[in-house]
C-alpha cells in the first residue's frame, strides 16, 4: 500500500472518530433548551397601573394593567390588583402595619416576549367624595411550555 492510500484512511478515521464524539455534544446542546431560572418577584416589575379611574355609571373603581414580557419565553401573567383611598402619610413607626383594600385578580394570557398587553381589572363600588387609588399587590408569571418537535 501506498503512503497516500494510508493517508486517505487515517483521515476519514479521524473524521469518523471526530463525528463520534462532538455530534452528540451538539445534539444536547441543540436539544437541551432549558430556560434560564428568572428571579423571584421579577414579574412584580413587569407590570403597573396605567389608569385607575371610577366608572361614572356603576361607580366602580376599574384600572388598566400594562405587562411588559421581559422573559426570554411567551407566557401568561396573574396580577392581583389593590383597591383603597389615597394612602394616608407616612407615620413615625414604618413597621406598622398597612389595611388592605379590596383585591382582584386578572390574567394576561399568551403575552410573547418583549410584547406589550393591557387588561382591565374591575374593583368594588367606590365610596363617593373619595378618591381611589390602585396598586399592584402581587404578581405571578408562569412560562407557556415549548410545543415538542
Amino acid at each position: 500500500m501506498s503512503a497516500l492510500k494510508w493517508q486517505g484512511w487515517l483521515v476519514a478515521l479521524v473524521f469518523v472518530a471526530g463525528l463520534l464524539v462532538f455530534a452528540p455534544l451538539g445534539l444536547y446542546v441543540w436539544a437541551g433548551g432549558v430556560p434560564p431560572a428568572r428571579p423571584a418577584g421579577a414579574a412584580r416589575d413587569d407590570v403597573r397601573i396605567t389608569d385607575c379611574r371610577i366608572d361614572p355609571a356603576s361607580r366602580r373603581v376599574t384600572a388598566t394593567v400594562e405587562a411588559v414580557n421581559r422573559f426570554l419565553m411567551p407566557g401568561a401573567y396573574v396580577v392581583t390588583v389593590e383597591f383603597r383611598e389615597q394612602p394616608a402619610p407616612p407615620t413615625a413607626t414604618p413597621s406598622a402595619p398597612v389595611a388592605r383594600g379590596p383585591q382582584t385578580l386578572m390574567r394576561i394570557p399568551g403575552l410573547p416576549p418583549a410584547a406589550t398587553e393591557r387588561g382591565g381589572a374591575l374593583g368594588p363600588v367606590w365610596p363617593p367624595a373619595t378618591i381611589p387609588w390602585c396598586g399592584i399587590a402581587a404578581a405571578e408569571f408562569t412560562p407557556t411550555p415549548r410545543a415538542g418537535p
